[in-house]
Order: structure tokens, then C-alpha cells, then sequence
């Protein structure tokens, strides 16, 4: 077993261990069960989803004019912070192993950081290292982090001493570039903490950072796929079709896409092997590990389906377990760019075209579902806004991201998208899921250009144009006020969500063009 002496603590820093080597620790420290076909299974105790309100960044000279502050970004003040990096090098001083690995941030070499991540579980480790950039052997010796994550689910904050909420915290120091985790075994607050500094730093360098999945056809077009947890990025990005370059996290440069990470982080709650062919596969390999997911400790079988641990069950596995990835994790500039919304209201189509202004309010509106289980105290699908799609791990104002991306759509003359993965024939708890099989069908088309000259409607409401007709699916499906047996319901559920979206928009209304103002829905037409 490789392990060193950094100086670090008093106990053994075992760094930079493979695969086999964390799943034998893990196993002897007794942080989970291997499941009968080889799949670390672990359990994150009551943290089974991001601690958003725990989330802090340090407001310094660095921060106090380049960061938004507000609800999503929230301060803490540069005493506090020191207060909590001390009792954290006391804390790891007290920790008999520590676990570290050297990683890279972004797959496209002239815009990565490099980061070293401190863990006490050997299976954050083994987490940390799938989910980030593996440097190859040649890129290990002399490796200098630009930025260092230490995470102890052990540490237990003290909101008086430590100017947090509860005895969990999330404190990014963008001075300092020291990111400290405790309170939380949710292994997630990692990768999302890494995304948060590219989310930081690449603005300054005209790249714009994304939440989204990303693929290539087989005519080496790129796509992305804006959206929220639960909305089908990673579900609709592994398309046995076309290559993927990364289910989450990706930065938009002058010459790529590219993955921010290595691996893939996707949610198995009732993951279908039908539906879902490659990621259930991932459930069933040695290298994955599994958050959440109920084990018989005899039998040593999962149970997908059993949702008793957490709704927001998770497997972590390195992206070539996905048989169609791409070896570099990179594609040329999009061709298509796909917002993808699980709409509560069961109002918006399951497709429809996006002018670059429609494109920029819906980036910039970042309308979904919250769905149960992708964040504590979430146990139902409920209406939301985040900026950009990824409000929490946006520092920087949203007219900063929404710039580029308009920038890099007309630049690229990307085609845009609004997909509804949400709700038809009624909202949640009426209506039923939209089906994964029209989905793909409606997104296959449109990749393939075969929507581009189809006949369209203008939405009332929301002004969008909307196929009338498409290969391989219903009409019906494409026109939501028809899949509703109560129209007059359809109509006031339609209204209140363009008033929602109104509402919403008036926060950037004098950080953007009038015509992206006056592309967005006109809820008084249809009321």
C-alpha cells in the first residue's frame, strides 16, 4: 500500500492509492458492504443530499465586488473562516489516516486547476478520484495544487465560532483557495465545490463554465444539455448514438467542450435496465461505488428500487464505464444547445425552438422542479428558479454567464432548445412523468436536424415555437393544453407560470437586452 509522510497530521496520509487499494480500506475501516457483482456500497448518514444553506464563501478583498452575494452566495467573514481552518488542523491532527489525491479540474490542459483533496473515508477518496481528472503517472511527480479540499464528515462546526448555520459547513476561501467540508458524509460537496471555483476563475479567461451533459454524434456534432438534478442530463447524454464527453460540469472555450470531470455521478433510484442500459450496467462493476442504495448484508444484493435510505440514491463510476465516452473528454463547440426543465405544472411541451434571446431568458430563468431527495428537507417536486441552472455554484453575477453564453451561441451559431422532462397531461400528482421513449425520439430528431424545417406553432403564452408534428411520436403529446382533460385548467396553470417567470425575470431586467426582457412569456394573453 503507497502511503507518505507530508507532515500533515500525526497518523499515516496515504496518498494517491488506486482503485483496489481505497475498496480495501474502506472495507477494513468498515465504511460500507461490496455488493455481490463488486460495487462499493456505502451510506451517507442523515446528509443524503447537498447542505445548500450551509454553503459559505469567504468576502474578502478578493470577493467583495467579483462575487453575487445574496441568498445563494452567502458570506462569511475572513475571521470566521480562520477560526474554522484552525479547528479543522486540530481536527486532522486527531485523525489517524488520512486519505489525499492529486486531481485535475477540466480535461482541456490550458484551462484545469489542479487540486489536492484531503478526506478521512477512504471511499470520499475513491469518490474524489473518479468524479475529478486521474493525472497520468508523468503528471504526479512535483504536483503543486492550485487549490486544496479537506473534508471531515466528523468535524462538527460551531455556528457562534465559526459564523455558520449548524454544525455542518461548506466554507470556500477564494484568497486562501482552501475549501474546508465538515459535518456532511454527502460526498457530492466535493465535485460541487470544485465546480464552484471553475465557475470562478473561467469567466476571467472568456470560457464559459456550465452545468450540463455533453455529447458527439456520430458527424462530430457537440451537444449540451442545460439542467437541474432530476431534469435527465445524465440519462439523456448516455445515448448509445453518440459520444459522451461528460454527464454534469463542462466549460465552453473558443476551440471545446470539456468535461470538469472524470467520472460520472448519476442517481439509481428505480434506474431501469430497459430504459437505461449503460448506467445500470455501472451498478453492477467493481470501481462504482453506490450512495445510498439498500444492500441485503447477506445476500449482498442491491435494491435499486427501495427508496428507505434516500430518494437521491447515487452511483459514482469513472466515465469509460460508459462504453461510448470519449477518451479525451472533449468535442468541438456545440451545434446544439438543449435546456432541459422538469416542469411541475405539466404546462410546457416536451420540445420546443428557442430564438437566442428565448435562449438567454431561459438560461438566465433556470426554471425545473426541485425533485425529492437532490436537497435536505426537498421530499416533493416543487416549482423553482436558479439562475443559470446551477444558482449554487454560480459565484459570479448571472449576466456574467448569460453574456457568454449569448456570446458563444451566436459565435457558433448554436440551435437551441427547451425540453420538457417533467410533467403531461397534468401537473404532479395528476398528470404522469413524460416518457422517457418520446423524449429521445423528440431529441434524436432535433440533433438530427430533422426539426429544423417542420411546421411550428407559436405557444400563446409563452411565445416559443413548437413542432406541430414529429417523427416517431403522437401529435397530441406535442401540444400540452390538449393532453389535459381540463383545458380551462391547462389555461390557469399556464398563466400562473408565465407570471412565475415574469416575476423572476424582473431581478435582470436591467442587466440584459429589452428583447431578451420581451422574449419571455406574456402571461396576460392567455389569463
Amino acid at each position: 500500500m503507497a502511503s507518505d509522510s507530508t507532515g500533515e497530521g500525526d497518523g499515516t496520509n496515504f496518498a494517491n492509492l488506486g482503485v483496489a487499494e481505497l475498496v480495501e480500506h474502506a472495507m477494513q475501516r468498515g465504511e460500507g458492504l461490496l455488493s455481490r457483482d463488486g460495487a462499493l456500497v456505502v451510506a451517507t448518514g442523515k446528509h443524503t443530499g447537498r447542505s445548500a444553506r450551509d454553503k459559505f464563501i469567504v468576502r474578502d478583498a478578493e470577493t467583495e465586488t467579483s462575487v453575487w452575494w445574496g441568498t445563494t452566495n452567502t458570506p462569511m467573514t475572513p475571521e470566521h473562516f480562520a477560526a474554522l481552518r484552525d479547528d479543522f488542523m486540530v481536527h486532522l491532527k486527531r485523525t489517524p489516516a488520512l486519505f489525499v489525491q492529486d486531481l485535475f479540474g477540466g480535461s482541456q490542459r490550458e484551462h484545469r486547476i489542479k487540486v489536492r483533496v484531503y478526506t478521512e473515508l477512504a471511499w470520499h477518496s475513491l469518490f474524489a478520484r473518479t468524479l475529478l481528472v486521474r493525472p497520468g503517472a508523468d503528471e504526479l511527480p512535483g504536483f503543486v495544487p492550485d487549490y486544496t479540499i479537506i473534508d471531515f464528515p466528523s468535524f462538527q462546526a460551531d455556528p457562534e465560532r465559526h459564523g455558520c448555520r449548524s454544525e455542518t459547513v461548506i466554507a470556500v476561501n477564494f484568497t486562501d483557495k482552501l475549501i474546508l467540508i465538515g459535518g456532511t458524509a454527502y460526498a457530492g460537496e466535493m465535485k460541487k465545490s470544485v465546480f464552484s471555483i471553475l465557475n470562478y476563475l473561467l469567466p476571467q479567461a472568456g470560457v464559459m463554465p456550465m452545468h450540463c451533459s455533453a455529447n458527439i454524434g456520430r458527424g462530430g456534432d457537440t451537444a449540451i444539455f442545460f439542467g437541474l438534478s432530476g431534469t435527465g442530463k445524465t440519462t439523456l447524454s448516455a445515448d448509445p448514438g453518440r459520444t459522451l464527453i461528460g454527464d454534469d460540469e463542462h466549460g465552453w472555450s473558443d476551440t471545446a467542450v470539456f468535461n470538469f470531470e472524470g467520472g460520472c455521478y448519476a442517481k439509481t433510484i428505480r434506474l431501469s435496465e430497459e430504459a437505461e442500459p449503460a448506467i445500470y450496467a455501472t451498478t453492477r462493476r467493481f470501481g462504482t461505488v453506490l450512495e445510498n442504495v439498500v444492500i441485503d448484508p447477506t445476500t449482498r444484493a442491491i435494491d435499486l428500487d427501495d427508496d428507505s435510505l434516500a430518494e437521491n440514491s447515487r452511483a459514482s463510476y469513472p466515465i469509460d464505464f460508459i462504453p461510448n465516452a470519449s477518451r479525451d473528454n472533449l468535442g468541438e463547440v456545440p451545434r446544439n444547445v438543449v435546456f432541459l426543465t422538469a416542469d411541475a405544472y405539466g404546462v410546457l411541451p416536451p420540445i420546443a425552438k428557442l430564438t437566442p434571446e428565448q435562449a438567454m431568458y431561459h438560461f438566465l430563468s433556470g426554471y425545473t422542479a426541485r425533485v425529492a431527495g437532490t436537497e435536505i428537507g426537498v421530499t416533493e417536486p416543487s416549482a423553482t428558479f436558479s439562475t443559470c441552472f446551477g444558482a449554487p455554484f454560480m459565484p459570479r453575477h448571472p449576466s456574467v454567464y448569460g453574456n457568454l453564453l449569448k456570446e458563444r451561441i451566436a459565435l457558433g451559431r448554436a440551435k437551441c432548445w427547451l425540453v420538457n422532462t417533467g410533467w403531461t397531461g397534468g401537473p404532479y400528482g395528476t398528470g404522469e412523468r413524460m416518457p422517457i421513449k418520446v423524449t429521445r425520439a423528440l431529441l434524436g430528431a432535433a440533433l438530427a436536424g430533422e426539426l429544423d424545417f417542420v411546421t411550428c406553432r407559436t405557444d400563446p403564452v409563452f411565445g416559443f415555437a413548437v413542432p406541430v408534428a414529429a417523427p416517431g411520436v403522437d401529435d397530441t403529446i406535442l401540444d400540452p393544453r390538449e393532453t389535459w382533460s381540463d383545458k380551462q385548467a391547462y389555461d390557469a396553470a399556464a398563466a400562473k407560470l408565465a407570471r412565475l417567470f415574469v416575476d423572476n425575470f424582473r431581478q435582470f431586467e436591467d442587466a440584459v437586452d429589452a428583447a431578451v426582457t420581451a422574449s419571455g412569456p406574456r402571461p396576460l394573453a392567455h389569463a
